[in-house]
């Protein structure tokens, strides 16, 4: 399977950052792509609440979720849109929605962003992502072709009781589309995506925001950039680097069944005591 990470630096325009992701999006499909997937927040990168509720919609309403749809059914591709933010019809808060869609443009999954990001930094940058953010509650499984996909967003991956029970409930692709901070990322970036392809066994597919994104409200946010692509054995398949583009990577779903017969730890739980 022929996969293609998106790597955007998205605005908080979201007519703008539209463009920039279908022509992406149309590259990769021309280079054979036939699972192509955008980074975290691909419609708005914002830090000002006020900007966000002026810009932002409802699922419903969200005017690229609609426009991806109709691509993946022209394209005839599998598009996992790392996530959009989106107005909620029930509460002030967003939410931070991943889309799987099928190669009809039908809507094949919803994942909703467990783990929320709330942190002050070394460097005085805070971040309170459960104060906007409404947090999801369910983990999803979902299936492009014949691979099985466990659906994450960017901070879950510090979180590998998530990654082990999608593994266990059969996923062999785990999806960790990201708008990563730059410090963090050049710190943990690639040790926890390959943490969490060796502790599973599965492909890790982490396509990612970089670089410095304009903003019409609010502070500019820099994000790390470096989408990635790990094999179930931890190796590093490739490295976007730091710029806007496409990353390719070629996927054979035999290389899970290789790695989990050499360490078969899935299979390997033991009920044990809490520490006191």
């Amino acid at each position: 399977m022929r996969t293609a990470l998106v790597q955007l630096t998205s605005s908080d325009d979201p007519a703008a950052n539209l463009v920039a992701t279908e022509s992406l999006i149309r590259e990769a499909a021309a280079d054979g792509a036939t699972f192509v997937l955008t980074p975290e927040v691909t419609n708005c990168v914002s830090t000002s609440r006020s900007r966000q509720m002026d810009v932002l919609r409802t699922e419903e309403e969200d005017a690229t979720l609609a426009a991806l749809r109709d691509l993946a059914a022209e394209l005839g591709v599998n598009l996992l849109i790392g996530s959009l933010a989106l107005k909620l019809a029930d509460e002030p808060r967003f939410v931070n929605r991943s889309f799987l869609i099928d190669p009809a443009g039908r809507i094949a999954a919803r994942y909703d962003k467990i783990h929320m990001f709330d942190v002050t930094l070394a460097e005085g940058e805070s971040y309170r992502e459960s104060a906007g953010y409404r947090p999801g509650s369910q983990a999803v499984r979902a299936q492009v072709g014949d691979a099985a996909l466990g659906m994450t967003i960017c901070y879950d991956m510090r979180f590998p009781a998530l990654y082990r029970e999608l593994a266990q409930a059969g996923a062999q692709i785990l999806t960790a589309p990201s708008a990563f901070t730059v410090p963090t990322g050049e710190a943990h970036w690639h040790v926890l995506l390959r943490a969490r392809a060796i502790e599973t066994g599965c492909f890790v597919l982490a396509p990612a925001q970089c670089g410095s994104h304009p903003a019409v409200a609010g502070k500019e946010r820099r994000t790390y950039g470096h989408s990635l692509a790990v094999d179930p054995w931890g190796r590093v398949m490739a490295d976007g680097g730091d710029l806007p583009g496409l990353t390719l990577v070629d996927i054979d779903l035999a290389e899970v069944a290789t790695a989990r017969a050499k360490i078969p730890s899935l299979d390997h739980d033991r009920d044990y005591g809490s520490p006191g």
